[in-house]
């Protein structure tokens, strides 16, 4: 079926997986595996998914208990090591927030929030220079992008470049960079006294962090938060962050 990963995807997944297994029999992990890509794709729900690939039960169960150990942690460091990260890209996006996934009491601990477009989740995103997830991150849909610069980036390389738009034009992100050695690469604001050196050549390579939401969200599960919880919304993102990295080294 559709989205289901190749041999040469589950080859480079497989051995990351936990293996120990008690009780039952276990459904076949690259069963489950292709039974999450299918929901991740497609946006429906749990109850919805075919049989093909066994109890939806058990799919949410190892979705959840994979999440709760960092297994999708583990595969996406293990796959970025191949990044090129003399230039990183720092960029959100929007979610519109589901009414299944509204009905929470504490909207702000859950990354929902109100905006422009209504109650969304803000995807925070660093990508290397070719477009390819580093690390990712929620926030609630009225908060300033700026606010998780800090914590997203805490690996910019010696003598690199950020590119990231206006919105994180503020000193407190340049020096930030500047302490980490690299050069930030940002659009100064209409209202900037002071000139500061910015290449509208380089960035124009800032497309990159674009693409790759516009990827993502080819994903209904992305495009639209149906997940109550904010974890399993940030879970399907980096299993869609992980479906690219596994394009990269299955060509290479």
């Amino acid at each position: 079926m559709r989205y289901e990963l190749t041999d040469r995807e589950w080859s480079i997944i497989q051995p990351v997986l936990p293996t120990k297994s008690r009780g039952v029999p276990r459904v076949d992990d690259q069963l489950v595996l292709n039974g999450i890509f299918w929901l991740l794709r497609s946006g429906a729900p749990w109850r919805d998914l075919p049989e093909c690939y066994g109890p939806y039960t058990t799919c949410y169960n190892r979705f959840n208990r994979w999440r709760r150990a960092g297994i999708r942690d583990n595969i996406l460091a293990a796959m970025t090591d191949r990044r090129d990260d003399d230039v990183q890209m720092l960029d959100t996006s929007i979610a519109r927030v589901h009414q299944h996934a509204s009905c929470v009491k504490e909207c702000e601990s859950n990354c929902t929030g109100r905006s422009r477009g209504g109650l969304t989740t803000k995807i925070h995103a660093v990508v290397d220079a070719k477009g390819l997830p580093l690390r990712l991150a929620l926030s609630a849909g009225q908060d300033h992008d700026g606010l998780f610069a800090g914590d997203l980036l805490t690996e910019l390389r010696y003598n690199g470049m950020l590119l990231a738009d206006w919105a994180y034009d503020s000193d407190a992100i340049r020096e930030l960079v500047r302490e980490r050695g690299a050069w930030a690469n940002i659009p100064p604001k209409r209202n900037r006294r002071n000139p500061i050196c910015f290449s509208p050549h380089l960035y124009r390579d800032r497309n990159h962090v674009e693409r790759f939401f516009n990827r993502i969200k080819h994903c209904r599960r992305i495009t639209t938060r149906y997940d109550k919880l904010a974890a399993n919304f940030l879970a399907f993102i980096k299993l869609a962050a992980i479906r690219l990295w596994l394009g990269i080294y299955e060509t290479t």
